[in-house]
């Protein structure tokens, strides 16, 4: 399908602002022009956040946070074609898969508005001590202040949204900088936050390098918080750099699954064939290891493979397809690469390791040793490891065994192997009888390790983007 090209302008102090320089938005399938947006650099960040600061100085009641949220997420419902288009054109996700993120999108809105109507604090029990007799306590929750908001490309649009939709519930004004190989679909969600009502300043949207936008967020003491999701390097660097300001980091992850012998070995085939290549592994929970136990191995790699092969690789735009590009040729080099290792230092390629065009064909390794960068790095491309293992300890072992610690999986009929997993898994989150890939956007999503620092769903990144202020009266 052809593509038309958009162009668009920056979001600063509530007016559409041209630089004069442009940056050029491809797309990963075709290579075809998408977009050509304004570059912004360190005078736009800055002017950002004088903007942002502004708006703060007027305080939006909390109903009527709450009520633009509300509009917000009936703007995307009614837009909801043009939104998902917009989303595959720049990230070259499936078209049927970014249906899925726009109606995200509309849930973690929603979820938003609930958590603005009832942000509150609590009574503290003043006369349980002897000094407090005769005082009545309470807490506040007031806005953290400006927030410096960093998107990665693979969401274009609910991460986004993650970032938007929590800070204007908590009240507080945002920079936002998304990456500038898909920054349409964020523009395009912050023009349906002007027209849902939002005052000038509380949203501002920077397209433009990291170096140079960053630097200001991370220098300017007016920015309070900055909410990143992208690489670790990067991540825990920001935080290195602004020890002062609350950095809340959400980061990769090598995503394990344990299947046990006692497992619904179709079931949990099923669902690894179509949660490890799902926008072609370019998810931070996308299935990338699979642990069976050996007495279940044959019978899930022959559940498994056919269902992987059966997958259509292709065009994002037709509606049929379940795979399409990673984001660019560095991208793909960069995969490719580690199938080459993995294959040459004695694991198997069971299917895929190869291209169809310029897309890397869904890849299943078996006998992946546990140093292989597809074993305990971040693959983030449609890769994942299939190794057969003598127990459910060694299981538990060889998914803790990477640096990351963001979510893991658990296949088995037996309620005390799923809380054993539970409470020795490494992981921010474990699902039981269900894909770690699985996320709904209330949920409190977030790693340990070097996965990240925090927890996101609005609920949890309203009590984040808020401070708790004491009030004590003397009666």
């Amino acid at each position: 399908m052809a593509i038309t090209a958009q162009e668009r302008k920056l979001l600063i102090g509530g007016e559409w602002v041209e630089t004069g320089d442009w940056i050029e938005v491809a797309s990963p399938y075709s290579g075809e022009t998408v977009g050509r947006i304004a570059k912004a650099g360190a005078d736009e960040a800055r002017r950002a956040i004088d903007a942002a600061e502004a708006a703060m100085r007027e305080p939006l009641a909390a109903h009527k946070r709450a009520e633009i949220l509300v509009r917000v997420a009936g703007l995307l419902g009614r837009r909801h074609d043009e939104v998902a288009r917009t989303i595959s054109d720049e990230a070259g996700k499936p078209l049927k898969a970014a249906r899925v993120e726009a109606r995200r999108a509309m849930s973690t809105y929603t979820f938003a508005a609930v958590e603005a109507r009832k942000l509150a604090g609590e009574m503290v029990p003043m006369d349980a001590a002897q000094a407090g007799e005769g005082k009545l306590g309470f807490t506040l929750r007031r806005p953290i202040g400006v927030v410096g908001a960093i998107s990665p490309f693979n969401f274009p649009l609910n991460l986004v949204a993650h970032k938007l939709a929590p800070a204007l519930a908590a009240g507080c004004a945002v920079v936002l900088k998304p990456a500038s190989q898909t920054p349409l679909s964020a523009l395009l969600l912050a023009e349906l936050e002007t027209e849902a009502g939002l005052p000038p300043g509380w949203l501002n949207v920077l397209v433009g390098p990291a170096s140079e936008i960053g630097d200001v967020l991370i220098e300017d003491e007016r920015v309070k918080a900055i909410t990143f999701t992208g690489s670790g390097a990067v991540g825990w660097q920001l935080a290195e750099r602004a020890p002062k300001k609350r950095v809340k980091l959400e980061l990769g992850n090598a995503t394990p699954v344990i299947v046990t012998a006692d497992a619904d070995v179709e079931a949990a085939a099923a669902s690894m064939a179509a949660n490890a290549f799902s926008f072609a592994g370019q998810s931070c929970i996308s299935v990338q290891r699979i642990y069976v136990e050996a007495a279940a191995y044959n019978r899930f790699v022959e559940g498994f493979i056919p269902r992987v092969e059966a997958l259509k690789v292709g065009d994002p735009s037709d509606e049929e397809t379940d795979v399409g590009p990673v984001i660019d040729a560095d991208a793909r080099e960069r995969i490719l690469a580690w199938i080459e290792e993995a294959r040459t230092n004695g694991a198997r390629v069971l299917t895929g390791g190869d291209t169809d065009g310029d897309l890397i064909r869904p890849t299943v390794v078996a006998d992946a040793g546990p140093d292989l960068k597809v074993s305990c790095e971040e693959v983030f491309g449609p890769v994942c490891t299939v190794n057969s293992v003598s127990s459910l300890d060694e299981a538990i072992e060889l998914a803790n065994s990477t640096r990351y610690g963001l979510q893991a999986g658990i296949f088995t009929a037996r309620i005390e192997t799923a809380m054993r997993a539970a409470q020795e898994l490494e992981f921010g989150g474990v699902t039981i009888n269900e894909a770690p890939t699985f996320r709904a956007d209330q949920m409190p999503y977030g790693g340990v390790k070097d996965s990240g620092n925090t927890r996101e769903g609005p609920a949890y990144a309203v009590h984040e983007l808020t401070e708790t202020r004491l009030v004590v009266i003397d009666l």
